[in-house]
């Protein structure tokens, strides 16, 4: 099969979205199929095309959202090089320009088109709208959500059960929504996949000793996250438990804000912030700590916390439905449901260390469930889906064309 995934953002991007597109074509490639990936270039204003990659960037202008870029919703340049790949079936991973495209080159050659719906935009509005309009701006994301998730598509494709009764139960959804957990490659996450050398030199360099307890935190710095949530059980929790420390590996935003937070409270040797990190380097900052930790309400899923228990490590989370599907209360991580709550989950895994271990042991075998092989097999299935109804819905218009035709004498 020849397929097309179209995104806004790929590397040398580094996100939860690249890094589960990347997986996507590697674990779709092992099993036999072509994958091409049209996106943006993040890096000048030109086209370029990896012929060994098979990834053709298109040139944007910076929307100065992090590193990412608008491109033309018909670049026609893109369009002459796509014709030539045959494509089975397009992947849509975005709503915005590169999104459009794919509608666009999917109608215009016949092509049927699969999207994941990956952000929850309601969530997102206050960026915009710095609080003002939120009703009128709700109400347009909805439209805009509905126009590119149901009306220009062949098949739509949701993380979590959380996604799924946003179409189904807000939106009145009638079409078909497939649940596909997004999977990870997470043999990369194994700790003894990680250099005890580097790691060594890591804890140093970041001033964690081996008898602290630690509790990290990865991902974007912004409201949405709800850091300002960890940084005040941090508060709390020191005064009695000087051992433990809160490691929050990303950037953001809101960074500068929550540094400032961490002075007010005399915090500064609790709270390590890293900024952003290199890609390759997530595993071993992983391997710094003990449990992970999100108080996050606006994930469709929350990779970090799969990639955490690949890596061992019991996930500590904030009771949202985007969750539930991941962590087992009790079993590989623990779901709280305020401040109290974070706050003893967090003291009972530091009292029993063995039941850390346990936990800790069956985050790692629980994950196993999200590798990239069966997240391929499932996708794969849904393009097979979308290619049989677009077959299907061209031979309905071709017996109505003949007899049309066979009534016009």
């Amino acid at each position: 099969m020849r397929i097309g995934i179209f995104t806004e953002t790929y590397t040398p991007y580094v996100s939860g979205l690249v890094t589960s597109e990347v997986m996507l074509k590697k674990a779709l490639e092992k099993l036999g199929h072509e994958v091409y990936v049209v996106t943006a270039n993040l890096e000048s204003f030109k086209y370029q095309y990896d012929e060994e990659e098979h990834v053709l960037r298109i040139p944007g202008i910076p929307t100065g959202i992090y590193d990412s870029r608008l491109t033309g919703i018909y670049p026609i340049k893109a369009i002459n090089m796509i014709k030539k790949w045959h494509l089975d079936v397009i992947h849509s991973q975005t709503e915005f320009a590169i999104g459009t495209f794919a509608r666009i080159i999917a109608k215009q050659y016949k092509i049927p088109i699969v999207h994941t719906y990956h952000t929850m935009y309601e969530d997102y509005v206050h960026y915009i709208t710095k609080g003002h309009f939120q009703k009128s701006s709700k109400k347009l994301v909805a439209y805009l959500t509905l126009f590119y998730c149901d009306k220009t598509i062949t098949e739509l494709i949701v993380p979590t059960k959380k996604a799924y009764d946003l179409f189904k139960k807000k939106y009145n959804v009638k079409r078909n929504i497939h649940i596909i957990p997004t999977g990870i490659e997470v043999e990369r996450f194994y700790k003894e996949k990680v250099s005890i050398k580097e790691l060594v030199a890591l804890r140093k360099q970041v001033h964690i000793d081996k008898n602290d307890f630690v509790y990290v935190f990865v991902g974007r710095l912004a409201e949405e996250k709800n850091v300002e949530f960890l940084l005040d059980i941090t508060k709390d929790l020191v005064t009695k438990y000087p051992k433990m420390k809160l490691l929050i590996i990303g950037d953001g935003p809101d960074k500068e804000k929550y540094e400032t937070i961490v002075k007010e409270n005399h915090n500064e040797q609790n709270v390590i912030f890293t900024g952003k990190v290199p890609w390759d380097m997530i595993p071993t900052f992983y391997q710094l700590a003990d449990v992970f930790i999100t108080a996050s309400h606006t994930e469709t899923q929350g990779l970090t916390v799969i990639e955490a228990m690949a890596a061992s490590l019991p996930a500590l989370c904030i009771d949202d439905e985007s969750f539930r599907n991941v962590v087992v209360d009790g079993l590989n991580g623990i779901l709280f449901k305020d401040k109290e709550g974070a706050k003893k989950a967090l003291i009972d895994l530091y009292d029993h260390p063995e039941e850390r271990k346990q936990m800790a042991s069956q985050a790692r075998i629980n994950s196993d469930r999200f590798s990239s092989k069966y997240f391929a097999e499932a996708v794969l299935r849904v393009y097979e889906y979308a290619i049989a109804a677009k077959k299907k819905q061209e031979g309905i218009f071709r017996r109505l064309w003949k007899k049309i035709k066979g009534g016009v004498k």
